[in-house]
């Protein structure tokens, strides 16, 4: 299927073909028939990624700061990196979708096949949205009119806020796409509705729907002209929906408001308000937040838990419902809103008008019927495999997110295996993957990978529930098995993975840390010290917010399961004895997120860990630091890049330009174990230990 991306480095609008994306539970896949730009977000995305380096630094001072801590805290090739792979990715366009249901997910009610529906899915041949991201088309509504509901309900949105009542006079600051739905809108709950734009065009339209509209550059002055137009008491309330980096749109609505007036910014305007303007008249001012309720909550739209009716009458889904009920009853009208229509082959051209001097309003994409839209996988190139030996290993990928693509891909080329196949939910990432690293084949069906015969090794990418599926079906296939922690993430996953781990394959969890060259040279350290150790490690973990996947126990296991058996696993190495019993301290028991808290270890040699995971620090601290205490010795180990002594022995100190978390080694070791049929790098008994203790320690 084809898809828009814009690159984030140049700006540039690209039309890739990819694999059609894999559906899950609760969702629906769709076939598009039409999509709308967005001229105002769209627009604003093309002139920010075709700005300079430079610009786009002064446009996100925040993200400046953080690249300066990043530097400093783990060096200069490191941050470079980072940055060169976020400026590499492309982003989808597009939230103004119109198609035909062609798969449902396991879960969803009220959509049957063939069914018409309207949602949020961007420019794209087949998209996947979840259930409360869409709604039935009534029969009345041709799918032209339809493809306006997304932005219909963002103007709703702000209507609901606004809670205008019959006969009260409402003003709308800008009449582009929301701004005419907005105004219609109003007039559909009773309200005079007063206009202002500087587009002559787009003034006339308004008029022709019964609304009273200045044209700006006619030289009246809207305040005054508002204040006319309301009987001279000062409008109701505004609805701002222009699009302006200016204060003005803020001054006129509250210089135009009565006392008490309401003012609700839809569009993006500057906010440096002034004081006096709202303290004498009392107004209230609120920003609109997208479609409504249930934006950005992930439980709502990405698990389809719907807002009871009851408490939350208008979500984003009743709202798509009522947009499209307003079209039905002609309430609504968006055909005349349409000023031109490309095929999407043609959306470059698209993309140039709305970027060019030229008058426009609604710029629809069509999509011609294509049967080979919902391909999933796509072959790349054909590799020749015979006369390979067997021990060498030929790689496939099931996940192409972030630590895949910036840390784990690199590190196995580096290795020279044979890439064959990359696999992801989403088929963008695998196709780019694919590209820039030489795989055979992009795809979003992971049962064609784990059945492939020609694949002997696959590493494991994805959410950390699907770690065990995946692990056991590699097994199932006998497949090398690369996964990233965690193992899995509950008791139940590891009895299934033990029970079913023959030996013939080779099982090895991403546990990196225990591959640095300063651990090491550290571990050589240790040995020629006698005695317990204590060890103290202390990550500063950062911040997430409770909604992340990390922290759903469900799908990520929580910091705990997630991310500190990193810690546990290299204190493990360092002290070289079995883990004899594990517990934790929370820092506040009666939270949902638990994802700061210490982990005490004590070992059989009588050694003892402590390992502090806080999540209530600041960026700008440096991430982890190791110190360690033996016999008359003290060794620490800051952040991966400088390592230290004190006391006994002649032990040299270390310094690294960049950290070195052991991610090229770790692979390269698994790798090497494969082609030269020797143990696995981390012995197996460790990996199920560790796991095994980390499932007890979030119990205790």
């Amino acid at each position: 299927m084809k898809q828009v991306f814009q690159k984030l480095s140049s700006g540039k609008t690209i039309i890739p073909s990819i694999p059609a994306p894999a559906i899950g539970e609760g969702q629906l896949l769709i076939r598009t028939s039409h999509s709308l730009l967005s001229v105002g977000t769209e627009k604003m995305l093309l002139e920010f990624s075709k700005a300079n380096i430079i610009v786009k630094a002064q446009k996100q001072p925040d993200k400046v700061k953080e690249v300066f801590d990043k530097a400093l805290n783990e060096g200069v090739l490191t941050t470079l990196n980072a940055i060169r792979h976020k400026l590499d990715q492309s982003i989808p366009l597009g939230y103004c979708n119109v198609g035909e249901v062609i798969s449902i997910g396991e879960g969803v009610s009220g959509f049957s096949i063939g069914d018409r529906v309207a949602s949020n899915g961007p420019h794209a041949e087949v998209v996947l949205v979840s259930q409360n991201l869409c709604a039935k088309i009534p029969k009345e509504v041709n799918d032209e009119e339809a493809v306006f509901t997304v932005l219909g309900s963002i103007g709703l949105q702000g209507i609901r806020l606004a809670e205008p009542t019959f006969g009260e006079t409402f003003l709308v600051i800008g009449l582009g796409l929301i701004g005419l739905l907005t105004a219609q809108l109003l007039l559909a709950n009773g309200c005079k509705v007063l206009a202002i734009d500087t587009d002559h065009s787009k003034c006339e339209i308004a008029k022709s729907l019964n609304i009273h509209t200045l044209h700006l550059k006619d030289g009246i002055d809207p305040i005054e002209w508002s204040i006319k137009y309301s009987d001279n008491k000062g409008v109701d309330g505004v609805i701002i929906t222009a699009s302006t980096s200016s204060n003005e749109p803020v001054e006129v609505a509250a210089k135009s408001c009565r006392k008490k007036g309401r003012i609700i910014l839809v569009g993006v305007t500057g906010l440096k308000l002034r004081r006096d303007l709202f303290y004498e008249k009392e107004l209230s001012f609120q920003v609109s937040c997208s479609y409504g309720p249930g934006r950005y909550d992930a439980n709502y739209e990405e698990k389809s838990n719907d807002y009871p009716l009851g408490y939350v009458r208008w979500t984003e889904k009743r709202n798509f419902e009522a947009i499209l009920e307003a079209i039905k009853n002609r309430r609504l009208k968006t055909s005349i809103l349409i000023s031109h229509r490309f095929n999407l082959e043609k959306v470059n051209e698209a993309y140039s008008l709305i970027s060019s001097n030229e008058p426009f309003l609604g710029v629809i994409l069509n999509y011609p019927f294509d049967y080979n839209a919902t391909e999933r996988t796509l072959v790349l190139r054909k590799t020749e495999y015979t006369g390979i030996a067997l021990n060498e290993p030929i790689v496939s990928f099931i996940g192409a997110g972030n630590h895949a693509s910036r840390f784990l891909i690199p590190a196995f080329k580096k290795t020279k295996t044979k890439f064959s196949s990359i696999v992801a939910k989403n088929g963008f990432s695998p196709l780019c993957l694919a590209n820039k690293f030489g795989f055979d084949k992009a795809s979003t069906d992971h049962t064609e990978i784990l059945e492939d015969k020609i694949c002997n090794t696959i590493v494991i990418a994805t959410h950390h529930d699907s770690h065990a599926f995946f692990i056991k079906k590699a097994i199932e296939n006998n497949k090398h098995i690369f996964v990233e922690k965690p193992l899995c993430i509950n008791q139940k996953e590891l009895e299934s993975i033990e029970t079913s781990y023959t030996g013939n394959q080779i099982l090895m969890v991403g546990y990196n840390r225990r591959f640095s060259s300063l651990i090491k040279q550290l571990k050589l350290n240790l040995e020629n010290h006698h005695g317990p150790k204590s060890f103290i490690y202390t990550c500063n973990s950062g911040y997430l917010p409770n909604d992340h996947w990390q922290q759903d126990l469900k799908k990520g296991g929580g910091r705990l399961i997630g991310e500190a058996c990193h810690f546990v696993d290299l204190l493990r190495f360092l002290a070289g004895k079995e883990i004899i019993d594990m517990s934790t301290s929370y820092l506040s028991e009666e939270s949902l997120v638990k994802d700061t808290f210490t982990i005490q270890i004590r070992f059989l040699d009588n050694s003892m860990g402590t390992i502090h995971y806080f999540a209530n620090g600041h960026k700008s601290f440096p991430k982890e630091r190791l110190e360690i205490f033996v016999n008359g010795s003290i060794f620490q180990l800051d952040n991966f890049k400088r390592l230290r002594s004190w006391g006994k022995g002649n032990h040299r100190n270390i310094s690294l330009i960049n950290q070195d978390k052991g991610q090229s080694e770790c692979v390269k070791q698994f790798i090497s174990s494969i082609r030269n049929n020797t143990q696995s790098p981390i012995p197996i008994e460790q990996i199920f230990e560790v796991q095994r203790w980390i499932l007890k320690a979030v119990k205790s």
